[in-house]
């Protein structure tokens, strides 16, 4: 298996950076959260002036076996009439990618339907979707090294062009079912307490859904494997997309890339990554607390602060978008604002 270099960075500036924060023309921790993220990045990047040149958000997509138990309100086909749209301009991604200047790359992991003729589609199909979990794993280790790859490329290609800053996005109809039982064993809470409605269930919705989920996680309790190991936790039941997804945040926190994360999928994946690389959560940032049941709850298993609380549940990565601008006010504050001494005011603490 692919092994990363990720260790928590270097807290040899730490001092200096408070102190240029403090010395700042501004009340001691006047501007609060952004002093903190300030601090955060100026430690990713290890510098006194960070910078955040070429953002770019990965979107990948993927379809799931478990799709065909019923676990989710949307169709399957949801999935590739998206990621079509999505190269028309016509998605939420689009318009946040747009309005925040970040470059979108959309990569076909594992979708079940032939995109080939969409140039815009970066063709990295594993598999016409996953296996059905309820009876066998979700993927092969060949396949989950695969799918890691795949977003560890993407993430190399941004730090290629130079990017400082990542967003990671998904699509892929019934990932919360993933991402719900991976909350549960990585959180080790109730799965019944994990299980939400997604895109829409009603309440026999959501009590089928938990019933399918239950027993998938009893048929890997008697698989034989072993159910304590973290890789075989994700290969079982994560998605083509999610797989890339942490591949692309642990790459990102190798080349000390700030990772921004989006919603409940997302925030799976970064609890996922967080339980092969525990230190890999201090690359990253957590874009809000978005609307379905459970996501902050699993946000406080990442001891994570998000940035906004607006009731999204998009996903595609379109909450952690939304929340580049507070990011850029943090940058720009310790770069651009003026200093006790240089501005000729008294320092009156």
């Amino acid at each position: 298996m692919t092994k990363f270099n990720i260790h928590k960075p270097d807290d040899k500036l730490r001092q200096a950076i408070i102190d240029k924060i403090d010395n700042l023309n501004k009340p001691k921790g006047s501007l609060g959260r952004l002093e903190e993220l300030a601090l955060q990045i100026c430690l990713i990047e290890q510098t006194l002036s960070p910078t955040l040149h070429n953002p770019c958000h990965l979107l990948f997509g993927a379809d799931h076996g478990i799709e065909r138990e019923g676990v989710s309100v949307s169709p399957r086909e949801i999935t590739w009439q998206q990621m079509i749209n999505f190269t028309r301009g016509g998605g939420g991604v689009n318009m946040f990618c747009r309005q925040h200047g970040f470059k979108l790359r959309i990569t076909d992991v594992g979708v079940d339907y032939d995109l080939g003729m969409y140039p815009d589609i970066i063709n990295r199909k594993i598999a016409n979707g996953t296996g059905n979990f309820l009876y066998e794993p979700a993927m092969s280790l060949e396949q989950y090294q695969q799918a890691l790859n795949v977003g560890a490329e993407m993430a190399d290609a941004c730090f290629n062009e130079g990017s400082d800053i990542i967003c990671i996005g998904e699509m892929g109809i019934a990932n919360t079912s993933p991402s719900s039982i991976w909350m549960s064993i990585f959180g080790n809470i109730p799965l019944e307490e994990c299980v939400g409605a997604g895109a829409g269930l009603d309440n026999e919705g959501i009590r089928h859904k938990y019933e399918i989920l239950n027993k998938a996680v009893e048929n890997f309790k008697s698989s034989g494997l072993d159910c304590s190991n973290t890789e075989n936790i994700i290969r079982y039941f994560g998605g083509f997309e999610m797989v890339a997804a942490i591949g692309a945040m642990l790459r990102a926190a190798e080349c000390h890339l700030i990772i921004m994360v989006d919603g409940f999928i997302m925030t799976a994946c970064a609890l996922a990554a967080s339980r092969l690389y525990p230190d890999i959560v201090d690359y990253m940032i957590f874009g809000h607390s978005g609307d379905e049941g459970g996501h902050a709850r699993m946000l406080s298993l990442l001891n994570a602060k998000p940035l906004l609380s607006l009731g999204l549940r998009l996903g595609e990565g379109t909450g952690a978008l939304c929340s580049f601008p507070i990011i850029d006010s943090a940058v720009r504050m310790i770069t651009e604002m003026n200093n006790f001494q240089n501005a000729n005011i008294t320092k009156y603490f």
